[in-house]
């Protein structure tokens, strides 16, 4: 079979399944199997494949065709114009996350220091020392595997950074400047709900909010003075229908100059407090 032969039998079977991004997943996996870019492609599109390769790519399209996130398949995610790598144990970092670090890098300064809860691959907190002077950073998360590959992320993206096992505040000792956190805040009734890429595949701990979605916001909203500096800053990921209920649990707990921020896509998305 030719380089476009595969490619095409690639994507058929991927829109065959409903995949909304076939055309794409189908390059990308091509892309990877074969060690090719797109400029080889268009010059060699009627060359014949390698044996091995028409046979791993079957194997991956059949895996993306089964809903596992290309990601997963892929083992890597730009985020924020870093590179991350990605497994089971972590959520795919998505680019509505990005308005999260752009909030941080807003009001972060040199000789700060910022906590990342619930770090998953560590993109939040690597993204922002990545992009910042001068600012020191612990991650943590339930997960000792998420710890271990927020680790080599910080690693492959050249950032000095500590992530340590903790279950919330548990293991944390000091006090720190920002605490940014995108936790849990899906209903566990809508989790069913989601994409099959997302409620088959990814890690039902980092998606799980419990019943109302805000479990884990009234934690971290409860204790999270503990742990903040004078004039510190809690910022947060939310949903898009969380912006009311976040406002309001911030306020009684004494946060001051509250915002709800809105993402890209014109939905609320990150909620700031500053404790005074």
């Amino acid at each position: 079979m030719t380089y476009k032969e595969v490619l095409d039998n690639g994507t058929e079977r991927l829109l065959d399944v409903g995949i909304v991004d076939a055309k794409n997943d189908a390059w990308l996996l091509l892309e990877m199997v074969c060690k090719i870019d797109r400029n080889y492609y268009y010059m060699h599109m009627q060359d014949e494949v390698l044996a091995e390769h028409i046979r791993e790519y079957d194997l991956v399209i059949g895996k993306r065709a089964e809903r596992v996130p290309l990601q997963y398949i892929t083992g890597e995610q730009e985020f924020y114009g870093l590179n991350f790598r990605v497994n089971s144990s972590v959520l795919v970092p998505r680019q509505d996350t990005e308005t999260l670090v752009e909030e941080v890098l807003k009001r972060i300064e040199p000789n700060m220091s910022i906590l990342d809860m619930c770090t998953g691959s560590g993109c939040i907190l690597i993204s922002v020392l990545k992009n910042s002077i001068g600012v020191s950073g612990l991650g943590i998360d339930i997960s000792k595997n998420a710890i271990n590959l927020a680790k080599e992320n910080a690693k492959i993206n050249n950032v000095v950074a500590e992530f340590e096992t903790s279950d919330l505040f548990e293991n944390v000792k000091d006090k720190y400047d920002i605490i940014v956190s995108n936790p849990p805040y899906i209903k566990t009734e809508e989790i069913q709900n989601l994409m099959p890429e997302v409620a088959m595949f990814e890690p039902i701990g980092a998606l799980d909010g419990k019943e109302d979605g805000l479990y884990f916001y009234r934690k971290i909203v409860r204790h999270s003075k503990e742990f903040l500096n004078h004039k510190g800053y809690l910022i947060l990921e939310i949903g898009y229908d969380q912006g009311k209920s976040l406002d309001l649990m911030m306020n009684q707990a004494d946060f001051k100059n509250v915002q709800v921020i809105k993402d890209l896509a014109g939905n609320d998305r990150v909620v700031v407090g500053q404790l005074e």
